[in-house]
């Protein structure tokens, strides 16, 4: 998995703990950001109907449905600008 922060790959082999940090950068790990269930799109912006509301999505939490994120990057595109891509592919000249 990424660090949220450095960006920087992090080699684990065992569940990430709740005070687990990123070598490179300090930062804790254990935050939604880095969770395979984050999604800006969803209520309270977890994909996880059971779990508790964290305000903080940068810092560390004692959420028990954590997961450690499968994808390199965040899907950092909001739904203006996804709906504007899509637009701008659809009326794109074609040469």
């Amino acid at each position: 998995m990424n660090c949220f922060h450095c960006g920087r790959q992090v080699e684990l082999t065992r569940r990430i703990g709740f005070r687990e940090v990123c070598p490179v950068c300090d930062r804790s790990l254990h935050v939604c950001l880095n969770c395979g269930f984050y999604d800006p799109t969803f209520n309270n912006q977890c994909r996880e109907p059971q779990a508790e509301r964290v305000v903080d999505k940068d810092r560390a939490n004692f959420c028990e449905y954590f997961s450690m994120r499968k994808t390199n990057e965040l899907q950092r595109q909001s739904p203006a600008n996804d709906a504007r891509a899509k637009l701008e592919a659809l009326f794109k000249k074609k040469l």
